[in-house]
Parts: C-alpha cells; sequence; structure tokens
C-alpha cells in the first residue's frame, strides 16, 4: 500500500460504495487516526500543482482558490486544505453554503490567512465575484455522508447555478470536486437534477467511489485522482461495487 497521502492519477478503478468506505474508516477512527488531516494534505498537494500548472492557470501569482464550504466533513476536508494553501501563500477565499461550518477547520483556515467571504444578501449574492476572482474552485458543499441523488437546496443550489452561468460564458474558473461532486449518489452516479458542479478534477479519499464511474455523475466527475487516507487494505477486503 501507498503511504497515506499519496497522490495517484487513477487508471484502472474499483468503485466502492458510501457504506464500504464508512466501514473501512471506522477502526481507523476509532483508533484516532487523523483521516482528515490526510485527505487535506493529499487535497492541498493536488491543488498547488494545479496552480502552478501553466494549463490550468497561465497567469503568475501565487493563484488564488475559492472553497464552496457545506456542512459535512468534506467542507472541513477543503477548509484544512485551506488553511495548508492560505500557509503556503496561495489566496484563499471562504464561501459557507450550508447551515453550520467545520469550526476546527474554519478556525485553520482564518488563522492561516484565508479570507470568509460573509455578504449580508448571501452566499449567492457574493459567489460570482469571487469566483470570477478564482483561479480555482473547491466544490465542498456535500460528500458521501447524504444517501441518493440529493438536489441541493438554496443558497447552494443558487451558488452553483451562478457558476454554471460563468461556464457557459466560458468564463468559470476551474473546479475540483472534494471527493465527490456534490448532489450524485455515491452508489450509482445518479442525480436528482442538473444542478451539479461539473467537475474539471475530482480529487477523491481512500477509495474511488462507485458513483464516480457509472451513470450521469461518470461525464460529471472529471479527471479523478485518489488521495489515500490508509484503508486501502481494508477496502481490499470488500466486493467493489463497480469494476474498471
Amino acid at each position: 500500500m501507498s503511504p497515506p497521502g499519496y497522490r495517484g492519477t487513477v487508471v484502472a478503478m474499483d468503485g466502492y460504495g458510501g457504506d464500504q468506505i464508512r466501514a473501512a474508516e471506522r477502526p481507523h477512527l476509532d483508533a484516532g487516526e487523523p483521516l482528515m488531516q490526510r485527505a487535506a494534505d493529499g487535497l492541498a498537494r493536488i491543488v498547488g500543482d494545479l496552480l502552478d500548472d501553466p494549463a490550468v492557470r497561465p497567469g503568475d501569482g501565487p493563484g488564488s482558490v475559492l472553497l464552496l464550504v457545506g456542512s459535512g466533513d468534506n467542507g472541513g476536508d477543503a477548509l484544512f486544505a485551506g488553511a495548508r494553501l492560505a500557509a503556503a501563500g496561495r489566496h484563499v477565499a471562504v464561501l459557507r453554503v450550508g447551515s453550520r461550518v467545520h469550526e476546527a477547520g474554519l478556525a485553520a483556515a482564518l488563522d492561516a490567512g484565508a479570507r470568509l467571504l460573509d455578504d449580508p444578501a448571501g452566499p449567492e449574492a457574493a459567489v460570482t465575484d469571487a469566483a470570477l476572482d478564482a483561479d480555482l474552485v473547491l466544490d465542498a458543499i456535500l460528500g458521501i455522508g447524504v444517501r441518493g441523488p440529493a438536489a441541493l437546496r438554496s443558497p447552494a443550489r443558487e451558488v452553483v447555478d451562478a457558476i454554471r452561468e460563468l461556464a457557459r460564458d466560458q468564463r468559470a474558473p476551474f473546479v475540483v470536486a472534494v471527493d465527490v461532486p456534490s448532489g450524485i449518489d455515491v452508489d450509482t452516479g445518479g442525480i436528482a437534477d442538473d444542478h451539479v458542479l461539473h467537475a474539471d478534477v475530482t480529487v477523491t479519499f481512500g477509495g474511488v467511489k462507485a458513483g464516480l464511474l457509472t451513470g450521469p455523475a461518470a461525464t460529471l466527475a472529471g479527471r479523478i485522482e485518489l488521495v489515500d487516507v490508509g484503508i486501502g487494505a481494508d477496502l481490499a477486503t470488500m466486493e467493489p461495487l463497480v469494476r474498471t
């Protein structure tokens, strides 16, 4: 098994269900292993490489990242990754689109120099200008904690709509999905509607989610990169839902 945090572009892929991923994580979480920190380390490294790739960001300077942060743990993954990016000199902005936020992750990001975008009119009022200012957007609205295809609720729905509108005008920044594109069914790749942000790259943690390989979501995930957080041996004892 590769050391935790290894970055690799996945070619031949086995896809696992959300319950399988959670079962593989459980003994490691119970033992106090820092799975979220490993995920954040890998995510930050990949995003940093993308910001330094002239094909992604041809301009000079450190590059800028907009975090779209929901209420779940993948919001925490993005915030801790944002903290690492900000500490490395990248410009990081945080837009909260959920009813709550991972408090420790937000504190780490702000302490490292990230900016919190708080518009009195709500995140949907701030997102267009913030996205136009960003080289790269992290979609960390929904993760594997949602069962089935999940229609995004306000204000996340309007935030995604705004970025999709920029994409139609060819003005959208590069999009990285955190673990999965928000709103997909992680087991089947189903989607509730077309309010899913098309990712250029999906950085997934521990094991490739089956929904990234099948159904409508397979066309929305972009290039898949796997970050090994230390559960590969556990997943190897399970039968994948999808083999490619």
